[in-house]
């Protein structure tokens, strides 16, 4: 109807915290106070806190596919973020569905480990994830860890997460951005590579303070930005801006702390 406000829609593919620190619930709150109608496939249940990992329930990739057909279908998807996907069949179906809508900006944030340290996808599906996912992306988005595997090699300090960066878009032709959250400095520092632009973030740290859900919440802020209409440059800029200011805005909610 006339005169409702018209809001940029933004999917994210991913698992569940139930714990609401990561996952969906922190993609759908980022996209919340960003003004960005945030819908959802969920493709894993998990019980877990941040502090712990007691149980995870994966979709079949036939509901996962159901799911997208339902969001798809209905809703002018302009920017899609992937999370923890899990297993090569959801990895495959991921990307059949998502290489038909092209105009959709695919980030993927390459989940492999949760923040309490439980595995949160396959070994098998990793190649999945390379030779399906990544050659559709946009951007990827890993941590130091999940960059050492994806470009073959350690990631210690700066200069590495530079070479892994090189490393990643050569392989994949996609924009990378690897996070250097767990670097021992002083700033926490990231490092933007896009082919032909290279681009240090950096931050000042916040000691002693480490919620969840960093990394899901920094990515989904890139994808609601680039469904704003953001050019990927100044999503990137935006969102580091974004996730800096949820460390300064760090609550309790019962034991733990949790990204404000």
């Amino acid at each position: 109807m006339s005169g409702r406000q018209t809001k940029p829609v933004a999917l994210s593919i991913a698992g569940s915290d139930c714990s609401g620190g990561a996952g969906l619930q922190a993609d759908l709150k980022v996209w919340s106070a960003l003004d960005v109608h945030g819908s959802s496939v969920v493709t894993c249940l998990t019980a877990q806190t941040p502090g712990s990992f007691t149980g995870l329930e994966p979709a079949t990739s036939r509901f996962v596919e159901d799911q997208l057909d339902s969001v798809l279908s209905s809703l002018k998807v302009k920017s899609v973020k992937t999370g923890m996907l899990y297993s090569r069949s959801i990895i495959e179906v991921v990307a059949k569905h998502l290489s038909k809508f092209r105009k959709c900006q695919l980030v993927v944030d390459p989940v492999m480990i949760s923040s309490s340290g439980a595995p949160l996808i396959k070994p098998s599906a990793i190649k999945a994830l390379v030779n399906s996912l990544l050659p559709i992306a946009k951007l990827v988005t890993p941590n130091l860890d999940e960059a050492s595997t994806l470009a073959k090699q350690p990631v210690r300090d700066q200069e590495g997460m530079r070479e892994a960066a090189r490393n990643i878009y050569a392989q994949f032709g996609c924009a990378v951005l690897v996070k250097g959250g767990h670097l021992k400095t002083s700033e926490a520092i990231d490092l933007f590579y896009d082919g032909k632009e290279e681009l240090l973030l950096a931050a000042p740290r916040l000691k002693r303070i480490s919620p969840p859900g960093t990394g899901c919440t920094y990515s989904s802020a890139i994808t609601g930005y680039l469904a704003k209409g953001e050019p990927l440059v100044s999503a990137v800029v935006l969102a580091k801006q974004y996730i800096t200011k949820s460390f300064e805005n760090v609550y309790r909610a019962g034991k733990y702390n949790f990204l404000g």
